[in-house]
Order: structure tokens, then C-alpha cells, then sequence
């Protein structure tokens, strides 16, 4: 492995010297996600293998081209879970490229999203040098977080060579319930539910039909069940992986006419007046839309319910695929991009085009 770390300093050092882009990736399963792909490739998955896993602590650390199915298979073992349920769209997505790609699952709406979960980072920057930061308990930071600041930064840093990971315990029970009703009456019984200790874990609602995911406990399963009614769905685990990985009838039926929005609002938003489709989840806090519409009618829409809207399939990425940024918060971005890669080679332009 030392070996390979040399390599790929001696690449970002020749990179830097020339103002040549590299393009980091592992796996390459979100590959379609953001901005165009830039730069020579630089590939991870030689960097790869668990370096430590005690399962006592909940905690793991792994290298960047670890395949995330490896890591799974390793923590069910131990009856753990990574819990925001990240999404692999493929089975060469790597722990890298998940950290990297921010994405959180069905899960998130009750234990937090990925950067939560984020304990520590190794980072190699611009001038090929190994960076440390947090480390593999829960109360170790101090000064800034900028482990977590990785997560969702598309490789745009830097090349993150490992990271540590909080895992927790895969519940006992888990059943599925679902509900026939309109969106307004969803978006209220979801927020009604969310104020009340239920062991709620996921929620969708899509084509009139309110699915929610309980997890726990056999008693309070079983009592969260008696309290809501509904009819409990057959082959529940199945619905919520097809809902992880995009391979619904609702994902799976968009045109490239089409673009499929992410859009974060504040989850007792009332249905959006938008056109096209849509999928709620997180108790109504992230509505996926599928429509024509262009950028500027669907980030008005979220703006003006004081959420961010992120085009996160197909569509035309000219108008930029995530939210425009404040001025303020644009040149944080700005700086940080300065601070840890001077020369501007790594996946230039994959989150916004000026850096």
C-alpha cells in the first residue's frame, strides 16, 4: 500500500506542476452525478482493505477503494449497519466514492445522514501531502471538522485515502405499513407521527400510496403498529432497497427528456405546485420531482418554501446542477477549494463550474 500512496502523490505532485485536472473515482457507479466529468482518471480501488473494525466501539475504518459491499458484509457479520443506508447504484461503488458522494438513504430521516456518521479522514491535498483529521471515537474534534466537510465534496478537496465510520446495530424487528391517501393528507399524518415516539425509520409517499418503515423493538413494533393501523406490506425490505438504489418504477421510468430533482424543504411544506411527478420521503422533507421543467421554476419553488433544489438525474446541467450558492457561502467554498488544492486539479467544476 505504500507503494501506491507514493504513486499517487508523485501524479498529484506532476498534476499540480502542470495544471493538469484529475478526475478521482472509484467505482464510478455515480459517474452521472453533478457537474461534467473533468481530468486524467485517477483510480482508488488500489487503495483498498478494512484497517481496523472493532465492533465493541461501533466503529470502522477503511481505505478509499474499499467496495462498499465489502464493508456491509463485514458489519453483518456482526449484526451492524452502515445506518444512513447509503445508496451503491452498482456493485463496484467503492467507501470513497460514498463518502465523497454525500448520499443518505431511506434511514435518514431517523439517525442523520452520512456526514453524521463521518469520525475521521485521511485527505491527500494538492501538494501531495497526508493529512489527518478526527480520528475513531465521537469527541475528538477540535478546531474544524473538516472530516465531515468531506462528505458530499466530490473529490473536489482532495483524494481521500481512508476514512472512519460510526456503525450501530441492525434493529431487531422491522415491518413495513401503507396507507391509501392523497399527498396533503401524507405530508400532515407524516409530521403528526414525527411529533410522537414512534419508531418510524423511513417513509415514501408516490401515486397516492403512503409506505412507512418501522424499526425496533418486537413491543414497540408492535404497538407503534395497533396506534397507526394500515395494512402491513408484503416484502417491505424489497421496496426500501429498490427505493435506496433508484430502481423503482418511479426512477426507472424517467425520460432524457426529463430531469429528476432533489428538493430539500422543510418537511410541513404543503404539496408543491410544480408539474411533472413526485416521490416524498424523510417525512416530507425531500420531494423528488420528475418533470421538464426547467431550473429556474423549480428552484423558485423550493426557495420560496425555503429549501434548495439539486438536479440530481438527466436534465440540462447547463443552468448548473446544484443550488446556486450566496455570495458569502460562495467564497467559503472558494476558499477552502484554494486551501487544499492550490493548483484547482482535483474534479475541477464537479460541484460548480467557477471551481
Amino acid at each position: 500500500m505504500e507503494q501506491t500512496l507514493k504513486q499517487f502523490g508523485e501524479r498529484i505532485i506532476a498534476a499540480g506542476a502542470g495544471k493538469t485536472a484529475l478526475r478521482i473515482r472509484g467505482g464510478g457507479t455515480k459517474d452521472w452525478y453533478g457537474q461534467a466529468l473533468r481530468g486524467d482518471l485517477l483510480d482508488t480501488r488500489e487503495y483498498r482493505g478494512i484497517i481496523a473494525y472493532e465492533p465493541t466501539e461501533l466503529v470502522i475504518t477503511a481505505r478509499c477503494g474499499t467496495p462498499l459491499a465489502e464493508i456491509e458484509t463485514a458489519l453483518a457479520q456482526h449484526n451492524q449497519m452502515l445506518a444512513f443506508e447509503p445508496p451503491c447504484f452498482g456493485s463496484d461503488a467503492t467507501i470513497g466514492g460514498t463518502v465523497a458522494g454525500g448520499l443518505s438513504g431511506p434511514r435518514r430521516q431517523a439517525v442523520g445522514a452520512l456526514r453524521d456518521f463521518v469520525l475521521g479522514a485521511v485527505l491527500m491535498d494538492g501538494k501531495g501531502e497526508v493529512l489527518h483529521f478526527g480520528g475513531q471515537v465521537m469527541k475528538n474534534v477540535a478546531g474544524y471538522d473538516v472530516s465531515r466537510l468531506l462528505a458530499g465534496s466530490l473529490g473536489t478537496l482532495g483524494l481521500m485515502l481512508e476514512v472512519s465510520l460510526k456503525v450501530l446495530p441492525k434493529p431487531f424487528v422491522e415491518t413495513s405499513l401503507r396507507f391509501a391517501m392523497n399527498q396533503a393528507d401524507a405530508i400532515r399524518r407524516l409530521n403528526e407521527w414525527g411529533g410522537r415516539p414512534l419508531p418510524i425509520s423511513a417513509s415514501a409517499w408516490h401515486d397516492e400510496l403512503l409506505t412507512v418503515r418501522l424499526s425496533g423493538s418486537q413491543a414497540a413494533v408492535e404497538a407503534a403498529q395497533q396506534k397507526m393501523g394500515g395494512e402491513e406490506a408484503s416484502q417491505g425490505q424489497t421496496f426500501w432497497t429498490a427505493l435506496r438504489e433508484q430502481r423503482n418504477p418511479f426512477f426507472a421510468s424517467c425520460v432524457d427528456a426529463d430531469g429528476i430533482w432533489r428538493l430539500s424543504v422543510p418537511s410541513i411544506t404543503p404539496p408543491l405546485a410544480l408539474p411533472g411527478e413526485q416521490l416524498i420521503e424523510w417525512g416530507g422533507a425531500q420531494r423528488w420531482l420528475k418533470t421538464g421543467a426547467d431550473a429556474a421554476t423549480v428552484r423558485a419553488a423550493a426557495e420560496k418554501a425555503g429549501g434548495h433544489a439539486t438536479l440530481f438525474r438527466g436534465g440540462d446541467k447547463q443552468a448548473g446542477v446544484f443550488h446556486p450558492l450566496a455570495p458569502a457561502v460562495a467564497a467559503i467554498h472558494r476558499n477552502l477549494k484554494s486551501a487544499f488544492d492550490p493548483s484547482g486539479i482535483f474534479n475541477p467544476g464537479r460541484m460548480y463550474q467557477e471551481f
